[in-house]
């Protein structure tokens, strides 16, 4: 299968790259700088230089390839209303573009919440608050499997990870704690985080796209739930720098979030498309230590 990525040259969509071609599949990745280009060719992709914007470009390779994962977003937690709009926009196009193609469109959305347990797959996701808007463009790519398009979505968790490479929102701890001086958690430090390793989150990508059924959502977490104190602890001893309870506004807008408990199952997953995380845990990597470094 020839497949088109958004968001090849990213920390998921690398290995994402990877998986695929590994099991025979071909890579159309975006790229939007030759660095980015670069990154691609080096995961065994071939890179088509535009970006998320370029609606023309993103229509003519949905309709030139077999399918579609959609990684891409900006990123800029300044500004989410426009990064949610964005990513919302690229999102419509690809759609636009396979309707009764009856082609693959996996996209990555995020876990849910569900009060008092572990949210399953079967949960709603979530519509309201700070990337609630995240939610309302899945649901509406979703949708899109009554039009003849076999839409999936991959629900991943806060931290998706690997030892030095990426940590998720816990690299985001990592990086405060680095410039602070504090490993810092908010709130009582009880809120639990999901977590994946990126690797294992590849595959289950790869999963959806050959074998997902149109309109799935599918959580792709290996941990349920870390707490955030835990986590804190956690980086606190490889950085040899005390852990410290901060307000939630220390984070900016990410503050809302971090302090949410938010637990998230993967059995639904598991028994349905015989997923399974073989990689470290968030904490096994973050007890390896071995962090990036970063200008403070």
């Amino acid at each position: 299968m020839r497949v088109f990525i958004t968001g090849a040259s990213g920390g998921i969509g690398q290995v994402v790259t990877e998986e695929l071609v590994a099991h025979g599949h071909e890579v159309l990745g975006l790229a939007r700088s030759e660095a980015s280009a670069q990154k691609v060719v080096a995961a065994g992709g071939t890179p088509l230089r535009g970006g998320l914007g370029e609606l023309d470009v993103l229509t003519v390779a949905a309709r030139e390839t077999d399918g579609v994962i959609h990684l891409a977003f900006s990123n800029d937690f300044s500004d989410l209303e426009r990064s949610i709009a964005e990513e919302g926009l690229a999102m419509d196009t690809i759609g636009a573009a396979l309707v009764g193609t009856g082609k693959p469109f996996s996209i990555v959305s995020g876990t849910t919440s569900s009060k008092g347990r572990a949210a399953t797959e079967q949960d709603p996701q979530s519509t309201t608050g700070p990337v609630g808007g995240r939610g309302i463009n899945a649901g509406r790519i979703l949708g899109l499997a009554s039009r003849g398009v076999r839409t999936t979505a991959v629900r991943l968790p806060r931290s998706v990870h690997e030892r030095y490479v990426a940590y998720g929102f816990a690299g985001i701890l990592i990086q405060a704690a680095q410039r602070s001086g504090v490993s810092a958690y908010v709130g009582d430090g009880s809120q639990r985080w999901p977590a994946v390793h990126r690797r294992d989150a590849a595959s289950l990508f790869r999963l959806m796209l050959e074998k997902g059924e149109a309109g799935t959502a599918v959580n792709a977490v290996g941990d349920e739930g870390d707490s955030m104190l835990a986590i804190a602890t956690a980086i606190g001893e490889q950085l040899g720098l005390p852990v410290q309870q901060v307000p939630a506004e220390t984070f900016g807008p990410l503050g809302q979030i971090f302090a949410m408990d938010q637990p998230a199952s993967s059995a639904w997953t598991r028994d349905a498309y015989g997923w399974r995380p073989t990689h470290p845990s968030l904490l096994a990597d973050l007890e390896a230590g071995d962090y990036p470094e970063i200008e403070v």
